[in-house]
């Protein structure tokens, strides 16, 4: 199924979609002069790990599909691949704005190009499945690597272990890694929040989920989000006032929401209370943001640091946030001088859930 937009809005020249596509294709290939698609140069320390890049997806390798978890326009599978253990996402069609469906399923490969240790990788994408996977529902599949460890949403709020300064320190510092080199290479994410941050077997955090993603043009610092991006939205407690008033858009989008994020990995609860239109109008006409006055957490010299590093992030004037490349060296610098478990004042640091 053709993206309804144009996809040179969505995914770069060298990686757009080509009518030589075969039946099974991923759009995520170059095409080479006089020859048909091929494969990006990428080498893999195991031989399965490298035949997952190809410019089809083998459907016959495909096994053991289980559903992982769904939400907003798709579902999540666990699936083996040549043996390999991945994820299988199926964007599905939205019933209320069949347009803003496909467009996420689009926007889902503005960083498929990249590779970075906080990133998900992707390994194919296709339009078309066939027959014997065939579901109406289904606007298109992404096959991604497997990401064992949950995501952030889980860590915080479902887990009893303490999250020490050390621990949201570190975390915070691989999302910004992750979100300094998106913004290099011109992406967007504008979904930042805990449950689109995944942990690795290593307990290291990799964004996911691009589907509310944007590609800025080259030399452009923003971009207006018009009525032909309507997937464009991600989750209102983490969404940044000039999106809330739908001027254009631009990497300290995804700071102010990283702020939030962080905020949520500090406190362990969540940002705001209350009707959904109420917080809404707050932040942009009332500059309503989470509370840092009545945790104890902000009392230590980590606490405080961290306090102001938060208040610049979520500045209402976006001109005024820092970049993720500004905010890493601050947060590496806090991360040095964090508190261990062995340290008198480590209950201020550490949240423990009950």
């Amino acid at each position: 199924m053709p993206s309804p937009i144009p996809v040179t809005r969505l995914l770069p020249a060298d990686l757009c979609p080509s009518p030589e596509l075969g039946t099974f294709s991923s759009p995520l290939t170059k095409p080479q002069a006089g020859s048909s698609l091929q494969v990006p140069v990428q080498r893999f320390a195991s031989r399965a790990a490298s035949r997952l890049w190809s410019s089809v997806i083998h459907w016959k390798e495909l096994r053991a599909v289980e559903p992982v978890g769904s939400g907003g326009f798709g579902s999540v599978y666990k699936a083996e691949y040549f043996g390999e253990t991945v994820a299988l996402k199926r964007v599905n069609k939205c019933a209320k704005n069949k347009l803003a469906s496909r467009q996420s399923f689009w926007a889902e490969l503005n960083a498929a190009h990249l590779r970075h240790a906080n990133i998900v990788r992707v390994i194919a994408a296709t339009t078309a499945v066939p027959a014997d996977f065939e579901d109406e529902r289904s606007i298109g599949t992404i096959l991604m690597e497997f990401v064992r460890g949950g995501n952030l949403q889980q860590a915080i709020y479902d887990r009893a272990e303490p999250l020490g300064a050390d621990r949201w320190l570190r975390y915070g510092a691989d999302i910004l890694r992750g979100l300094r080199f998106l913004h290099a290479h011109g992406v967007v994410h504008l979904d930042i929040k805990p449950a689109n941050v995944l942990l690795s077997s290593g307990d290291a955090c990799k964004i996911a989920d691009f589907g509310c993603s944007l590609k800025l043009d080259r030399g452009c610092e923003a971009r207006a989000v018009g009525p032909h991006l309507s997937h464009v939205g991600g989750t209102y407690t983490h969404r940044p006032p000039e999106m809330l008033r739908g001027e254009p858009v631009s990497p300290k989008a995804d700071i102010f929401s990283f702020g939030i994020t962080l905020w949520q990995l500090v406190t362990r609860e969540p940002p705001y209370t209350g009707d959904r239109q109420h917080v809404l109008y707050a932040v942009v006409a009332r500059g309503l943001r989470p509370s840092v006055d009545a945790h104890p957490v902000f009392r230590s010299e980590i606490g405080r640091r961290c306090r102001t590093l938060l208040s610049r992030c979520w500045s209402a004037d976006c001109r005024c946030r820092p970049s993720a490349r500004e905010l890493q060296p601050q947060l590496d610098e806090l991360r040095h001088g964090a508190v261990t478990s062995h340290d008198d004042t480590r209950d201020d640091v550490a949240i423990q859930k009950p």
